[in-house]
């Protein structure tokens, strides 16, 4: 009885959690959550080089993604919808209808991209817009209802380069980036 007594005892007293178990108060739950966002942004914020080749990383894979679903025989953006500008999804399609209504199709290999360097980036206001040059390689052509080829090659590889222009808000939660121009 003595030890089940003490037992209770040192369990009113010390408690039966083993750890912080319970809600934080809002105020310190909101300043918690500020703090690591702001953390976040700061990072964001630098663009340095560490966030650079990460970026250029993801880069590639949205170039390799714009490009094979822009030749998809569907004639929709489905795949590459999410990285693209309204503006540039809007282009995109348009070129695609106009390419459907003439009856023809093209016909993308992606071989792989050979480089991708940041010409420049800078911010303004809360947007950061990266610009890159891509070389590429692609077998590629076009071909019309009978299949026959109307330009390009189906057996040679060609070098494509390419400058795009990629957004984002520093601030969104997003992290995603969106395609918003293409140069010349």
């Amino acid at each position: 009885m003595i030890a089940g007594f003490i037992f209770l005892r040192l369990r009113g007293i010390l408690g039966k959690r083993t750890g912080f178990e319970g809600k934080a108060p809002s105020q310190f739950e909101k300043m918690i959550n500020n703090t690591q966002l702001e953390k976040k942004i700061v990072q964001k914020e630098n663009f340095d080089e560490k966030d650079q080749q990460e970026f250029l990383r993801g880069a590639k894979i949205a170039y390799e993604t714009i490009i094979t679903d822009f030749s998809d025989s569907d004639n929709k953006l489905i795949a590459s919808k999410p990285l693209l500008s309204k503006k540039i999804y809007d282009q995109f399609n348009e070129a695609l209808k106009e390419r459907n209504s003439r009856g023809h199709h093209a016909e993308i290999t992606f071989i792989g991209v050979n480089s991708a360097k940041i010409k420049e980036h800078k911010k303004i206001d809360e947007i950061l817009n990266v610009t890159v040059e891509f070389i590429g390689e692609v077998i590629t052509c076009i071909k019309d209802k009978e299949k026959k080829i109307i330009s390009g090659d189906s057996e040679k590889i060609k070098k494509i380069y390419d400058t795009w222009v990629f957004s984002r808000n520093i601030r969104s939660k997003n992290p995603n980036w969106q395609l918003v121009d293409t140069l010349t």
